[in-house]
């Protein structure tokens, strides 16, 4: 009896060491219940927007802010994320809510309102841009959870992009399905059309001589209807004068255009 009663006790106190792991390696997750708290207020003024619009730089690989245009669409793969990156600041300043309707992308400007819809099951949600990225060859958006939940996404999804609103709001001038402007947060109204944040320009030279950047910039006066600049700056503590190309509305325009003249040493340049 002495001997079982030893064994019972070593079996009791295996079974409740076995419960504490058990309970010390449970998963805990963040259920979804479509509240929206809230996380402090949208980004939108001029300053942080010529700041998310300038070129970056990530694994190498440069990214020109762009022009974009009500209507346009985009094809593509979207992933989304969720608590790992729930409170944590945006690349815009503002702290990401997981059950907020946002998004992250590569160039799209700041609160630009876009629509995504699945190719999968026809599912469609409203989200703004407030992130970058995401940054995975083939991924166009990384969705907020909450819009993921909208369009039953668990992992990735083909999708379409519709940019249909700029500065948070949404474009009254589109057809939009009323049950999914239903669900979004954003406001319907007038908004302008297209938006462009970020001037492109491509270099063609560079002279120490003031006087050589003008006659360089002789030989290139409107070429293809470009107009050609100088534009001066400090290089190792010494003027230096760039012979520039304006006129580009986006960084595929200006890469087309390099490609077709081959300018030696030609490159783009964005501010």
């Amino acid at each position: 009896m002495q001997t079982f009663g030893i064994f019972f006790k070593i079996f009791v106190a295996s079974f409740i060491l076995l419960l504490l792991a058990g309970c010390g390696s449970k998963k805990i997750s963040i259920p979804y219940n479509g509240s929206t708290p809230n996380y402090g207020t949208m980004h939108n003024s001029a300053q942080v927007q010529r700041a998310t619009m300038r070129p970056y730089q990530i694994n190498g690989k440069w990214y020109y802010p762009t022009t974009v245009t009500l209507g346009e669409s985009y094809d593509g793969v979207a992933s989304w994320y969720g608590p790992k990156f729930h409170g944590k600041k945006t690349s815009n300043g503002e702290t990401y809510n997981m059950y907020a309707h946002t998004a992250a992308h590569k160039t799209l400007p700041m609160n630009t309102i876009v629509r995504v819809t699945s190719k999968e099951n026809g599912k469609s949600t409203i989200v703004r841009i407030n992130d970058r990225g995401p940054f995975i060859a083939g991924r166009i958006i990384d969705l907020s959870k909450a819009a993921a939940n909208d369009i039953s996404m668990t992992g990735l999804a083909r999708v379409r992009v519709e940019v249909i609103g700029f500065n948070g709001a949404i474009s009254n001038s589109l057809p939009l399905n009323q049950e999914t402007l239903a669900q979004s947060e954003y406001k319907v109204t007038t908004t302008q059309k297209t938006m462009q944040l970020s001037q492109f320009l491509v270099q063609i030279g560079a002279f120490r001589r003031k006087e050589g950047a003008q006659t360089y910039q002789k030989s290139y006066t409107n070429i293809q209807g470009y107009q050609t600049i100088i534009k001066e700056y400090l290089f190792e503590g010494s003027p230096i004068y760039r012979v520039m190309l304006s006129g580009f509305k986006s960084e595929a325009e200006a890469r087309d255009f390099i490609a077709s003249q081959k300018i030696a040493g030609a490159f783009i340049a964005a501010e």
